[in-house]
């Protein structure tokens, strides 16, 4: 969430004289690349009581024609709202009285999991409460839904604890029985729910991870020191109170209060849990090398909002891209030991093509061109393209491509949050869906172009045969998914077992949407689950699979944590298009042992099993 300084200019990232002499040179060789964009495009800045905001003049008469599909070659995949006829009955509570206090507008998050073990994927909400000087005695909780395997959810009874401000949510076998756990984030405070196979016990208090004082975001288990248990990865966003918000008096007309920007909040050091086992997590943050700080003052550089855990060099261990909001994106690259090196910069991934730190929000990976290339999209603000990293192949340096590969003009307009890459209709390509949907439901008084409720997004792989990567999907193509709606979490899987993805978006303060597919094509499927008994990694998170079929291999990395707050299935979908044969399918399991085998079956959810006699 963005905001200019007072001068009307973007501030000089935090790295002080050195890095604005290199913002300055990356702009030099890429300005005349940006030029198109930028053509049309009129920026003002209101200040009202020493607060300010950004505000895009409407020149919609001057602005550039947006791109146009090639509806002829789009797959017709409509998406169909079953919200209320799958049985979710869920309002979330964000404590909204008028006093516009930051934490209401920025959501919840939601996730997909199988938290029973009878096989299909449940769904927990993540709710925030009441403010407690508004109302004490909040009632409003997060909630876990069961599915009876077609798509229709009953609520579990399952107690998730008593209301919290809750943010994300990460999903992992911590203790390696077999079942599901969760952490829960939240603002001034973070649960982790063991789950015992018939309901959750909370064990935060043994466990070491409450955060009193932080306001964490979108967490995430992974192995991080090879030692085959699941560690805790927690992004904090900013120092944030109540008192300080409400002193700050934004606002956008001159008279009523608004949600400010994080601009105007310290930042805040994410932390690193190493499970001990036991139920036992001991903050490594400092000695792990993820607290960063700016070296001319001291002060927490992240924001952090969102993070993907990915081996992103494929050296066998998990690092982590880190989406802050309004200061620059962290590349934590793992040194095989749980100790990091922040990268960012020297990756190419830090800012934008335009060298600057962006509002950034939702991010993923994936090798969404099926070859050695790794893709990073990182949602941003409103008037700030979507970002598309992508590296050459080894995970060492990374450009934005997000015009080339034609995501760049129709995200800019967006203010985005969740962000995710799926293969919607099962053609063997990864593509890519983003949730919108501004901070202020009174944007469109002082910015016309602008609205509250926004569609969301999505964009079809086209392949590498076209001038474009992506193909933006009309409207008209999408069904329900282009319902206007303030968008927030965003999260996919399989809920009625027909082998395509379905999508479900959170709302601050309002239901969730859940999207089904209705794809038609006729294209064939496989989904993959791991299964690993011979270490406490049980799932196989971070496991790469690859798989082949007509001479194209797709690679997938097992990991839920994507998107924004959210949490994707544990099983991965290969979309096989018209194939009906797998030439082969091999999984390098964490540790780096290799597993090839036979698929005698397609349009399947396939288990694989890992033994002790492969060690």
């Amino acid at each position: 969430m963005e905001s200019p300084n007072d001068s009307g200019q973007r501030e000089v990232p935090e790295g002080g004289d050195d890095e604005a002499i290199t913002v300055a040179f990356r702009r030099s060789l890429i300005g005349i690349l940006i030029v198109s964009v930028l053509v049309g495009l009129g920026i003002g800045v209101v200040m009202f009581n020493g607060q300010t905001q950004d505000v895009v003049k409407d020149k919609r008469t001057d602005a550039p024609e947006p791109l146009v599909a090639d509806a002829a070659i789009l797959p017709s995949v409509p998406f169909a709202d079953i919200t209320i006829e799958s049985g979710i009955d869920f309002v979330h509570v964000n404590g909204a009285q008028g006093d516009k206090l930051l934490p209401e507008t920025m959501g919840s998050g939601a996730a997909f999991f199988d938290a029973d073990g009878d096989g299909d994927q449940d769904v927990l909400l993540v709710n925030a409460a009441s403010w407690p000087s508004v109302s004490p005695a909040s009632t409003a909780r997060s909630i876990l839904l069961l599915n009876n395997g077609a798509g229709v959810f009953t609520e579990s009874g399952w107690d998730l604890g008593p209301p919290m401000y809750g943010t994300g949510l990460a999903c992992g076998d911590m203790d390696a029985d077999g079942d599901v756990d969760v952490f829960i984030a939240g603002l001034h405070g973070s649960r982790l729910l063991a789950n015992t196979g018939a309901g959750f016990e909370d064990v935060t208090a043994d466990a070491g991870v409450a955060g009193e004082d932080d306001w964490a975001t979108s967490p995430a288990f992974a192995d991080v020191d090879g030692d085959g248990d699941l560690d805790l990865f927690v992004p904090t966003y900013v120092q944030w109170s109540r008192e300080v918000d409400i002193a700050l008096a934004f606002t956008l007309n001159g008279t009523d209060r608004a949600y400010g920007p994080p601009k105007q909040y310290a930042g805040t050091h994410s932390k690193l849990y190493r499970n001990d086992g036991e139920g036992i997590f001991t903050d490594v943050s400092a000695t792990a090398g993820v607290l960063v700080s700016n070296p001319a003052t001291g002060v927490p550089v992240g924001k952090a909002l969102a993070v993907a855990p990915a081996d992103i060099d494929h050296d066998g261990d998990i690092d982590f891209i880190v989406a802050n909001d309004t200061t620059r994106n962290f590349l934590f690259r793992n040194h095989g030991d749980g100790t990091f090196d922040e990268e960012g910069e020297f990756a190419g991934i830090a800012y934008d093509a335009q060298g600057m730190s962006t509002g950034a929000m939702g991010i993923d990976i994936g090798h969404y061109r099926n070859d050695a290339s790794l893709g990073v999209g990182i949602g941003n603000f409103a008037n700030e393209m979507t970002g598309l990293y992508v590296d050459g192949g080894n995970g060492e340096f990374f450009s934005d491509e997000a015009m080339v590969e034609g995501i760049g003009a129709p995200t800019r307009p967006q203010l985005s949050f969740g962000l995710f890459l799926f293969d919607y209709d099962l053609d063997g390509r990864l593509d890519l869906f983003q949730t919108n949907g501004h901070l202020e439901a009174e944007i469109s008084q002082v910015q016309p172009s602008q609205s509250y409720r926004q569609p969301a997004q999505l964009f079809w792989n086209a392949g590498t045969n076209r001038a474009t990567g992506f193909e933006i999907v009309p409207p008209a193509m999408t069904g329900d998914l282009s319902t206007p709606m303030v968008g927030r979490g965003a999260t996919y899987a399989d809920i009625d077992g027909d082998g395509d993805l379905d999508v479900l978006i959170t709302q601050p303060g309002a239901r969730p949407l859940l999207l089904r597919n209705d794809q038609q094509t006729g294209h064939h499927w496989l989904r993959v689950a791991l299964h690993d008994s011979t270490s406490d990694n049980v799932n196989g998170l971070g496991a790469w699979i690859e798989l082949t079929a007509k001479g194209v291999t797709q690679r997938r990395q097992v990991q839920p944590t994507r998107s924004y707050l959210s949490q994707v299935e544990l099983p991965v979908t290969f979309g096989l298009g018209e194939s009906d044969v797998v030439a082969s399918l091999t999984v390098q399991w964490p540790d780096g042992t290799l597993q090839h085998v036979d698929v005698s079956g397609i349009d399947r959810l396939l288990t694989i099993e890992r033994h002790s006699e492969m060690q």
